[in-house]
């Protein structure tokens, strides 16, 4: 399998990230472990989370994720050869948030135990709060770097002109460098285009998208709002895409995905590694069947006629 370089990191990575944020959420710790397993033992090596996932699900306070990658690592071993990336800022309670060069060096305390490892491989702000100075997050993600703590470090949601100006921050001062950028995009959202990808491909940063797959809809199992009734967990994520736009993507999908005796899910992956400095797309999955699907997206390669035609659907 062809791995590819995160920015200038030295960090090399299989071209599909495993999405964290359903662990503790949509799935439990044992059915986690299972997915864990099945997606190391076909090839691939980075699991992307977040200190907040998963706050949001009943009885949960953040922390679940990290806490089930932890114990798992723990189980598993190899250590060594998984990428780890994880990110910090969220709202986690009782004051515990933002981009303070203060709270990260705290948050990153916490990271670190429940994932039970030394070091986290890539290190994100999950967005970009104005509670602090950039150059003041970047003296952090500094520190932590020289103390070995953190491999290298991303941006998360920023917008063309904040991260343009972290990276001059960056140069200016002699600080740690974002290496990767990890945007919402897929076929349906694409606004990191305009500004954000030719600036990555400019500095060679790599581009992780979160959303790939748009909530499950770009899977082609959301076609009717009865669909959207079987899921209410993923209701208010797919429910923006049940337009004009996206039942014309999903035509797109649907044809290309025939031609070349695939499914939808992994036309849109294939898609998304086709795309300048995308060098691997973040998607979830709740069971092995559905980790199949994506993990077969890695060897798919379109063709010039079918992306031309997913970028018109898009437009």
């Amino acid at each position: 399998m062809n791995r590819r370089q995160l920015g200038n990191t030295g960090i090399d990575i299989s071209p599909l990230i495993f999405g964290g944020n359903v662990f503790g959420w949509t799935i439990d710790e044992e059915k986690s472990f299972k997915l864990l397993d099945h997606f190391v033992e076909a090839g691939f090596n980075c699991i992307d989370t977040a200190d907040v996932y998963s706050a949001w699900a009943p009885g949960n306070k953040g922390g679940e994720s990290e806490t089930i990658i932890g114990n798992w690592l723990k189980q598993k071993g190899q250590r060594e050869s998984l990428v780890i990336a994880t990110k910090v800022g969220s709202d986690m309670g009782e004051g515990r948030k933002g981009l303070s060069k203060k709270y990260i060096i705290q948050a990153v305390e916490h990271s670190l135990k429940r994932l039970q490892t030394d070091y986290i491989d890539l290190y994100q702000s999950h967005f970009d709060f104005d509670d602090a100075p950039l150059q003041e997050r970047l003296e952090a993600y500094t520190q932590l770097i020289k103390q070995g703590k953190v491999r290298a470090i991303g941006g998360s949601n920023y917008n063309s002109a904040r991260f343009t100006e972290a990276l001059q921050t960056s140069k200016q001062h002699g600080l740690a460098f974002y290496q990767t950028l990890q945007p919402l995009y897929n076929l349906y959202d694409r606004e990191v285009q305009k500004d954000l990808q030719p600036l990555c491909v400019e500095h060679n940063i790599s581009i992780i998208p979160y959303y790939s797959l748009a909530a499950g809809f770009l899977t082609g199992k959301y076609r009717t709002e009865k669909d959207v009734e079987k899921n209410p967990a993923r209701a208010g994520g797919v429910n923006k895409y049940m337009n004009e736009k996206g039942f014309r993507i999903l035509t797109a999908l649907d044809s290309v995905a025939a031609e070349c005796n695939t499914t939808p899910a992994q036309v849109s992956l294939a898609w998304l590694l086709s795309r300048p400095a995308v060098v691997a797309p973040i998607a979830s999955a709740t069971n092995i069947d559905q980790l199949n699907d994506l993990i077969k997206s890695a060897q798919l390669k379109l063709d010039k006629s079918a992306i031309e035609r997913l970028n018109k659907a898009g437009d």
